[in-house]
């Protein structure tokens, strides 16, 4: 609130005020645009630990609960299904490209279910995301329950 010559009160900003804080604004921007860039490029990263977070609770939950529960992967619709101790979930993963598994090899077609039971996992297999810039596969170890996500990004020259 100021007080004006004619000494009544005045609600209003000054010009000095408004350019302030339009500064101050454009300045937040311009830090933070950057790192809005890169979005697209970490999508895959998320869904990939998104994946490994999926796979260690269904292993840690088989474990615990002495129950088989199932992971299906469908690759029609990109879509992961699980069941829990939670309930049924299904989660969409957009570059979803292949599953791995020691027993049948490289599928990219159709559906794959994979059991977690008392023991763990009951095989160890890979789960593959692709899209135009990098490859990622998020492997499962079934005798160690242990989880890692390797990165592959593809050369220019390879293009």
């Amino acid at each position: 609130m100021r007080i004006s010559r004619a000494g009544k009160c005045s609600k209003a900003f000054t010009l000095v005020e408004l350019i302030i804080t339009l500064f101050v604004i454009s300045l937040i921007l311009s830090l933070s645009l950057p790192t809005l860039t890169g979005i697209g490029e970490n999508r895959m990263a998320s869904d990939a630990k998104r994946i490994a977070s999926i796979l260690r609770y269904l292993s840690d939950s088989g474990i615990s609960t002495k129950e088989n529960l199932p992971l299906n992967v469908n690759f029609g619709e990109k879509i992961l299904r699980y069941s829990g101790p939670d309930g049924d979930k299904s989660e969409r993963f957009d570059s979803l490209a292949g599953i791995e598994l020691q027993s049948k090899g490289m599928v990219t077609r159709g559906e794959v279910t994979v059991v977690f039971g008392p023991s763990g996992a009951s095989e160890s297999f890979q789960v593959h995301l692709h899209n135009d810039k990098q490859d990622i596969s998020v492997v499962l170890n079934a005798l160690s329950g242990r989880v890692k996500i390797v990165q592959k990004e593809e050369d220019d020259s390879q293009r």
